[in-house]
């Protein structure tokens, strides 16, 4: 049976904690697929989200989503515990303390895009940390200065938004992408950009499927705090976030 395709709350609203659902399906893997979802499933460098589903009768620890067939998101429950049945309507509680270290990390990682301005060959987003992979033969010579850099950004406080454009569109600027290992998914007519900043104090425009926080001042101060030669050309940049 087909099922219809997870609706992305996230994607409408970063910042929602709760939110009722009913189970549509459960996969094979025993992941519980829902109508609707605040959980962000793992991809593109971030961690899949974590939290709980109530429901008349029970709860679920959810350990992380995943994507599953058709558009739909697996919550996978971090206990062998008796599953919603499908049908069952379930409030859906989100570990907000982690996701909004996601989405603070994450932003963080566009803006070190920005400070160091080189083909990005990988990434991934933690909690406390989070690093990207560049095309980058020789080391920076001035670190401290990257970190002023980054943090002046942060201090701005640029807000974030987010725009869509045509997959045509973006053939036509490939600039947009940053990344050479994960090509932004198209096929679906449409691109989520991610744009830092506004008008003439713009730094970043991106595509990106991740969830951000409002404003670059809401990410807190951070810090390179290591690089490391990964092959010929990369060096992989990690940052943590101090506060």
């Amino acid at each position: 049976m087909n099922l219809p395709a997870t609706r992305l709350l996230f994607r409408d609203d970063a910042y929602l904690r709760e939110a009722p659902a009913r189970v549509i399906g459960h996969t094979a893997e025993g992941g519980i697929q829902l109508d609707s979802s605040i959980f962000y499933a793992t991809s593109g460098g971030q961690p899949g989200d974590s939290g709980r589903l109530v429901w008349p009768g029970g709860q679920l620890a959810i350990a992380t989503a995943v994507k599953a067939d058709g558009g739909t998101i697996a919550l996978v429950a971090g206990e062998p515990l008796p599953m919603p049945p499908v049908g069952a309507e379930v409030m859906q509680v989100l570990d907000w303390e982690r996701r909004h270290r996601h989405m603070r990390v994450h932003t963080a990682l566009h803006l070190l895009s920005v400070v160091i301005p080189l083909p990005v060959t990988g990434g991934q987003i933690g909690a406390d940390r989070g690093r990207l992979d560049f095309d980058m033969p020789e080391p920076p010579q001035d670190v401290a200065a990257l970190n002023d850099a980054l943090n002046a950004l942060i201090d701005r406080d640029l807000p974030i938004s987010e725009e869509w454009i045509s997959d045509a569109e973006l053939q036509a600027n490939p600039g947009l992408v940053k990344t050479m290992s994960v090509i932004p998914p198209m096929g679906q007519g449409r691109v989520r950009l991610v744009r830092i900043g506004r008008g003439a104090s713009q730094v970043d425009l991106q595509p990106c499927g991740g969830t951000h926080v409002a404003r670059t001042g809401e990410i807190g101060r951070v810090e390179i705090s290591k690089i490391e030669k990964k092959g010929k050309q990369n060096r992989r940049v990690s940052l943590t976030l101090v506060d």
